[in-house]
């Protein structure tokens, strides 16, 4: 026999066996019964809402329970799981030039909107000074915003994220 005919006739059983179904063994399993998944659906527990009355009221003949106590077991069963950020630091302070240019940046397109919106008769000095402090604060902005490397780094400056 040559290896043609061997891998001819692999694929020949291959093919044959194609729609017949697999017996199923737990032993032939890859993970252990204690893994899989039951059958039956999950369940939701669904809370009343607040404004609907407590049900933990005792009956009229037992000892009243300490409400302090059924406080602190709610607030706990709250808080479970919920994540509370830290605080995030204090913004930069901004020198004067960053300042102005936001000023300008905001402040130009602020004037038109205002005056075309009012009516007002715009001059053609008002109209271009306007737009140039649009211009100059936005690259004033970008000029200052420093995404080059640091000056102290060396020729070989590594992960610098």
């Amino acid at each position: 026999m040559t290896p043609q005919s061997d891998e001819d006739e692999v694929w020949r059983q291959i093919v044959a066996s194609f729609n017949d179904t697999a017996e199923r063994d737990s032993a032939d399993q890859p993970w252990p019964d204690s893994e899989n998944v039951p059958a039956e659906p999950a369940r939701r527990v669904v809370r009343p809402p607040e404004d609907e009355p407590a049900r933990d009221t005792p009956p009229d003949d037992g000892p009243l329970l300490d409400r302090a106590d059924a406080d602190d077991e709610e607030d706990d069963d709250e808080d479970e799981g919920h994540f509370e950020p830290p605080p995030p630091p204090p913004l930069p302070k901004l020198d004067l030039p960053t300042k102005l240019a936001w000023v300008a940046l905001f402040g130009g397109p602020a004037y038109l909107l205002v005056a075309a919106m009012a009516n007002w008769r715009m001059e053609g000095w008002a109209l271009f000074t306007a737009v140039a402090a649009f211009i100059g604060g936005f690259v004033a902005l970008v000029v200052r915003m420093g995404d080059g490397p640091p000056n102290d780094s060396g020729w070989d400056d590594g992960a610098v994220l």
